[in-house]
């Protein structure tokens, strides 16, 4: 095939998967702006209470940030780096699960203008940690029930008028291209904090034959990530990670720093290092933070004002080099779309 023909397919491959992760998109978007529009969570008195202090974000910039995260990902599917997101979804369940979370959300809601977001501490068992013990989100039933382990994928998708799988699979990236040409089998990576295995999914989809599992200190989200994967799972706390010193290829890290207290997150990071091969790879991802998206502050500051995220502001001041640089841990690359940056870690 002729150089002007490769790039033709090239960019062919790159718009089919752009058009479906599009389609997926509106649907979750439209599930966005009605959960937004019955809840109305810029009315009340949090609304009132919240005074920003950085300049309201640029439509177009707010566009050209959000539709990054889908180019980037057709990119990586057309080069042949991983597969596509799965869309092989029955309409019906997707519909259902857009319903339960319109049906949770005023219940999310009540939650929210009452700032009642530490219930769940009186109905979990105290063998967790207190941080841990509270509605994150304002999410009916925190991290313990079956019910939000189910919801929970489809929270997080129309809270990101569905960018939520392409955002973090910029740390799939990463994995990707520092994994590519190796042969995988033998190859051991765990994805901690894995929720309710979306990531995980994704992982087990680009490194087939990589031994690949799941942790979850939720026992309710490690079992819903199983099923939902297929990976084995187990229940821990990556405080203690439950693996034997330099016996990992790479640990992936999606969206749990910033839910962290800041005297655990050295802790996690420390364990991380541990884990590791001399060589292996940490790929992380997280909320971007003020120095790498100036443009959409706005944003990021409001996001702890209407969802519970105690934490958010000192993970937001985090240096996260710095972090890991002192767990042994040197960064080797890093990439950023939409509302989520990735980096990728090197254990010496």
């Amino acid at each position: 095939m002729k150089r002007d023909e490769r790039r033709g397919a090239f960019a062919l491959d790159v718009a089919v998967h752009t058009a479906a992760a599009a389609a997926k998109a509106a649907w979750w978007t439209a599930a966005g702006r009605a959960t937004r529009a019955l809840v109305r969570p810029t009315e009340g008195e949090q609304a009132t209470a919240f005074e920003p202090t950085t300049p309201p974000v640029s439509g177009k910039r707010l566009r050209a940030a959000y539709l990054s995260a889908f180019e980037k990902d057709a990119r990586d599917v057309a080069a042949g780096l991983y597969p596509a997101m799965d869309t092989d979804v029955d309409a019906l369940e997707v519909f259902r699960r857009s319903g339960d979370v319109l049906t949770d959300a005023r219940a999310v809601d009540r939650r929210r203008r009452n700032a009642h977001a530490t219930e769940v501490r009186e109905e979990s068992s105290t063998s967790y940690p207190t941080y841990y013990r509270q509605n994150f989100h304002y999410q009916t039933g925190g991290w313990f029930t079956e019910d939000s382990a189910r919801r929970y994928e489809a929270q997080v998708e129309a809270l990101f008028s569905g960018a939520g799988g392409a955002m973090r699979r910029r740390a799939l990236s990463l994995l990707a291209q520092a994994w590519r040409g190796r042969d995988q089998r033998g190859l051991k990576v765990v994805d901690i904090a894995c929720g309710s295995g979306g990531f995980l999914k994704d992982l087990r989809r680009a490194f087939p034959r990589a031994r690949v599992m799941g942790l979850d200190l939720s026992p309710t989200y490690a079992a819903e990530a199983k099923t939902r994967s297929g990976a084995p799972c187990i229940q821990a706390n990556a405080e203690r990670l439950p693996f034997a010193d330099a016996g990992l290829d790479a640990v992936t890290c999606i969206y749990l720093f910033h839910e962290l207290p800041p005297r655990v997150r050295p802790v996690v990071a420390a364990e991380i290092a541990r884990v590791l091969k001399p060589g292996g790879v940490l790929a992380f991802a997280d909320s971007v933070q003020p120095q790498d998206e100036p443009n959409l502050a706005r944003l990021l500051e409001a996001f702890p004002a209407f969802f519970h995220e105690p934490y958010y502001a000192s993970y937001a001041a985090t240096d996260l080099s710095v972090l890991f640089e002192n767990k042994g841990l040197a960064s080797v690359g890093d990439d950023k779309a939409f509302l989520t940056k990735a980096l990728l870690f090197r254990k010496r």
